[in-house]
């Protein structure tokens, strides 16, 4: 039953009580470790290196017992790995009676970059407030001081802004607390022949376990929300390697518990001060509710899960049924908006009439499962869209399928109407060739559209292909020095922000995580 409403701008959402009460009963415990900081190192300019810089190992914390910090004066720490936790140290006096607070600043990097780069030459339109940096006024020496926040690092740049003339600081016991809910004991260790699979497996499980919280989060640095997109690709790396499918069902219960008055699920969750949904709807996103539910179910063979949330997985469908005109093909308008990318330029259409398909035949295997009569509807639905794809949006003298106004020839158009199995499989093999051999001007720019160009390799058989595609691009990163899998790289633009600043990139990111998942389900 539902009961209340949430009012976001002039959203109207509806709340379900029961699915919000299933999801808070799901909540799991947090596992801590104590890391303590390896190293301390400086940051040199390098531009033989991705971001520009590299660090250069210094001393241990352990000499810095003998060492005293005056203003103006700086350490960087290294913990040796990413890490999502709390930070503390000790800090106490050296000299006279400290007869003025103590002054420090805290600069909290996931690349050196973030701890070499000053914070005040940032211009992008994400909020600054991102940016990791915390001021902390002792007013009492000795003191063992544990930061409130939860930071996400592997470098942090110590400061001392002030103290007075007559006495200095030492500082030690330096280290974070890192908080996870990822059981480490169900995880089973691959050991895999091949070297670079090897790390390239290692990191994506470290980027899932720094993202798995409370919530499937999409970045523990920014934005810390519960996203759609992410939980699908998330959920299916989790079911490869920690299986704590109760969190994949607590998330998908907090989306069906709080949806905007038609029914459509929101693209991302808040969790605090409770749960929120944004105003912020996607009609891909929206669609991966009914992929995501039906992965979880073909996982877990959940029926009670099923039962309840089924509804809700309808509705996406309904409503972005709603969308399809005469022809069968979505329309292309300004009043809608799919993710599938970040690309400024790429037209959505296209792409977006494989993601429905693909989620309608989600649907299909959902309703299956229980014998519904919405099977006959699905199937009617599924073949009227594939026969529009194939009639409409296919250009037989290019070899690929175009989208929009302008017949645009794109990545993500080819990849999801092949991940949607439009047309035969020899007709799909030879799209991809096509895409191999010719591969569009409008390409693509994150890890998460990678995870689909690499899913519809594997579909039609191009599996040797896939692999040194992940060997390239998440290779590239574990070869460029990430500890965990970033947002968004481009070789070829190195500092590439969809946000206009590298420093507020995520470079541990939900949608990157998923290597994992072909090299374990596929024995890649």
């Amino acid at each position: 039953m539902s009961q209340g409403i949430q009012k976001n701008s002039d959203v109207i959402f509806q709340r379900n009580t029961h699915f919000l009460s299933t999801a808070a009963s799901l909540v799991p415990a947090l596992q801590q470790h104590r890391c303590p900081a390896l190293s301390l190192v400086n940051a040199v300019p390098d531009a033989s290196q991705i971001h520009g810089w590299r660090t250069d190992s210094c001393g241990t914390p352990a000499g810095l017992a003998n060492r005293e910090f005056g203003p103006g004066e700086e350490i960087v720490v290294d913990f040796g790995t990413h890490c999502v936790g709390y930070f503390s140290l000790r800090c106490e006096a050296a000299g006279s009676p400290p007869d003025a607070p103590a002054h420090l600043q805290f600069i909290f990097g996931e690349t050196p970059a973030e701890i070499a780069e000053p914070f005040s030459d940032y211009e992008g339109w994400l909020s600054s407030s991102w940016l990791q940096q915390e001021d902390l006024y002792l007013d009492v020496l000795p003191a063992h001081v544990r930061l409130p926040r939860r930071y996400c690092c592997r470098y942090v740049k110590i400061k001392v802004i002030s103290t007075s003339a007559k006495f200095s600081l030492r500082l030690s016991d330096i280290y974070l607390t890192t908080v996870t809910s990822a059981d480490p004991s169900a995880l089973e260790n691959l050991s895999h022949p091949d070297a670079l699979l090897g790390q390239i497996d290692q990191v994506s499980v470290l980027t899932l376990r720094n993202c798995m919280q409370e919530v499937f989060e999409d970045g523990p640095k920014r934005d810390r929300r519960l996203w759609l997109g992410d939980l699908r690709l998330q959920a299916l790396v989790n079911y490869q390697t920690y299986g704590q499918n109760d969190l994949v069902r607590r998330c998908l219960y907090l989306f069906a518990g709080v949806t905007r008055e038609d029914g459509m699920v929101s693209s991302n969750l808040f969790m605090k001060p409770e749960i929120i949904a944004d105003d912020t709807f996607l009609l891909d996103y929206a669609l991966f509710f009914v992929a995501t539910l039906a992965d979880y179910i073909a996982a877990t063979d959940d029926l009670t899960t099923q039962n309840d949330l089924w509804p809700t997985a309808v509705r996406q469908m309904e409503l972005a049924l709603e969308r399809v005109g005469e022809n069968g093909i979505l329309h292309d308008s300004e009043d809608w908006w799919a993710f599938i990318d970040w690309h400024e330029s790429l037209n959505k259409q296209a792409p977006a009439q494989g993601v429905l398909i693909y989620c309608l035949k989600k649907g299909w295997e959902l309703a299956q499962r229980c014998d519904h009569p919405r099977v006959a509807w699905l199937d009617q639905q599924i073949g009227r869209l594939e026969a529009a794809a194939r009639n409409e949006l296919w250009d037989e003298e290019k070899g690929f399928f175009v989208s929009g106004a302008q017949a645009q020839i794109s990545c993500a158009s080819q990849v999801w109407l092949v991940l949607a199995g439009v047309g035969e499989e020899e007709f799909r093999a030879r799209v991809m060739a096509n895409l191999l051999t010719t591969p569009p001007e409008t390409g693509m720019n994150t890890p998460y559209m990678m995870h689909h160009f690499i899913d519809a390799l594997i579909s039609v058989g191009q599996t040797s292909r896939a692999v040194q595609e992940i060997k390239k691009y998440w290779g590239g990163m574990v070869q460029a020095g990430a500890d965990t899998f970033w947002e968004l790289y481009d070789p070829k633009r190195p500092n590439f922000s969809p946000y206009g600043s590298k420093l507020i990139n995520s470079y541990c990111h939900a949608w990157s995580c998923t290597p994992a998942y072909f090299i374990r389900k596929y024995g890649l």
